[in-house]
């Protein structure tokens, strides 16, 4: 019974893990075609974190506050929209919160360092 237990925690755990785990090449491709679309791109960390460097047009809306700032993000479910933090917790959580609230396309593109470097500021 306890073999059968800490496999599935180990299963649960590489679960969590590959949703936290850094962002991919493809993935990156596909965040900077998103980007080149015109995506909404949003930074969930702290207002302190985003004044010391942020992606070119980034909106700033720290993860606690998505859900009271939705009106932010529009009408449009279908919209894309790229949200990006320090490691990709936090943006992991915002992408859930917001596809719980009906947004369609939302990607989760990691860390401030896994944006796209051509555009940075």
């Amino acid at each position: 019974m306890f073999k059968r237990f800490g496999l599935v925690i180990s299963a649960v755990l590489m679960l969590i893990s590959g949703v936290f785990c850094s962002v991919t090449k493809s993935s990156l491709e596909t965040v900077a075609e998103k980007l080149k679309a015109g995506a909404l791109v949003v930074d969930v960390r702290t207002p302190e974190e985003f004044s010391t460097g942020h992606y070119p047009g980034a909106l700033n809306i720290p993860v606690d506050e998505v859900e009271a700032r939705l009106a932010e993000f529009g009408d449009d479910k279908g919209k894309e929209i790229v949200v990006y933090c320090k490691s990709g917790r936090r943006s992991g959580k915002a992408k859930g919160m917001l596809e719980a609230k009906g947004y369609k396309n939302v990607t989760n593109a990691g860390g401030f360092s896994d944006m796209p470097t051509a555009e940075k500021k």
